[in-house]
């Protein structure tokens, strides 16, 4: 199979010529998020603050882990979905303390459209 060419990613020939500026990429700029979203996940990570030291060590460990992909405004949105239906889960085992965890998520998560 000699002579078999695999390319995987950017592939540039020049040639010649004067005046080469590079590549033009054309991706989009990440998003930027919107204040009232950043507001809403603050008052999320406050209160998922309080709620973690009144759940058990593994239910704690679960809300530390969901963290970051709740801050993240580079995660993935199914992955962020994911980290806020999961601490949604954890506030809602644990009764009325869970409550304001519980519309916080509900809050991010119609700000973010789902």
């Amino acid at each position: 199979m000699s002579g078999d060419n695999y390319y995987f990613g950017d592939s540039v020939s020049i040639h010649g010529g004067l005046g080469h500026t590079g590549i033009v990429k054309h991706q989009a700029a990440p998003a930027q998020t919107s204040p009232a979203l950043e507001a809403a996940v603050q008052q999320l990570v406050e209160l998922l603050t309080e709620l973690r030291a009144q759940v058990p060590p593994a239910r704690a460990r679960s809300i530390d882990e969901a963290l970051p992909d709740i801050t993240s405004p580079a995660v993935e949105p199914q992955q962020r979905h994911r980290a806020l239906l999961a601490v949604a889960g954890i506030a809602a085992t644990v009764g009325a303390v869970g409550q304001p965890v519980v519309e916080a998520v509900n809050s991010v998560l119609a700000l973010l459209g789902g």
